[in-house]
């Protein structure tokens, strides 16, 4: 048997295994638990981003009180006004910075308010995300545990066909084979990873061959196509 030969059947049995991959990747389960996954690692994040802003807004609200709080002492100073103005002080002077005082605990009132809102709706989207997280990890669970079967049962098929493939490459010269797989692990799909030159053109991508590259495969070597990076046996 030539090494052309060799690496075709090869192919050809490979293309048995690629079906079955193809399938089990495309059924359902598997979807579903990859998609619950990719969820709940990124909800992993969300989380940690939730609980440094509810953390940083507690921090803010505590400040927020403490300023309300001082300024709400300031103003209760001012409740002997009365008997300061009759000892001759300026009355437009307690008058102004009571004023002032008065304003910035409006303010500070009402940064507290939006503050403890924003803390509400933080906990709110909080508490649904973790809600979906608890969803998601059920159903990636059970999704996981339906894929497995569905693996298990097609088991049996698969190890044949690898074990064919095991037969298969002892008739193939190790560099050939290596660059089979190589290529195979660079999700190229068999039955477009190796031809046979036939022709100006490309037996895997039908696009046409340069001079240099059809007198090289007429000489008998093996070359790689530009286009489409298949291997190509020359004659």
């Amino acid at each position: 048997m030539t090494q052309l030969q060799a690496i075709l059947n090869y192919q050809e049995t490979d293309k048995k295994l690629y079906a079955l991959e193809k399938e089990l990747s495309s059924s359902e389960s598997r979807k579903k638990s990859v998609t619950a996954k990719k969820f709940i690692m990124a909800a992993a994040e969300k989380l940690d981003l939730f609980d440094a802003k509810a953390k940083q807004l507690k921090n803010a609200a505590a400040e927020l009180n403490k300023k309300y709080l001082s300024a709400e002492e300031t103003l209760a100073e001012f409740g002997n006004v009365d008997e300061l103005v009759e000892g001759g002080a300026d009355i437009a002077f307690y008058k102004k910075n009571a004023l002032a005082l008065a304003d910035s605990l409006r303010k500070i009132k009402a940064d507290l308010a939006a503050i403890v809102a924003e803390i509400n709706e933080t906990h709110e989207e909080y508490q649904k995300l973790k809600k979906q997280v608890l969803a998601a990890q059920k159903q990636y669970k059970e999704s996981s545990e339906e894929y497995e079967k569905v693996k298990a049962d097609k088991a049996d098929e698969k190890n044949a066909i690898e074990e064919e493939l095991k037969t298969l490459a002892k008739d193939i010269p190790a560099e050939t084979l290596e660059k089979y797989l190589k290529k195979r692990k660079e999700k190229m799909i068999p039955g477009k990873i190796v031809g046979k030159f036939d022709g100006d053109r490309c037996p895997i991508c039908k696009m046409e061959l340069p001079l240099a590259a059809i007198n090289t495969l007429k000489g008998g070597a093996t070359i790689e196509c530009d286009m489409c990076h298949g291997i190509i046996f020359g004659e």
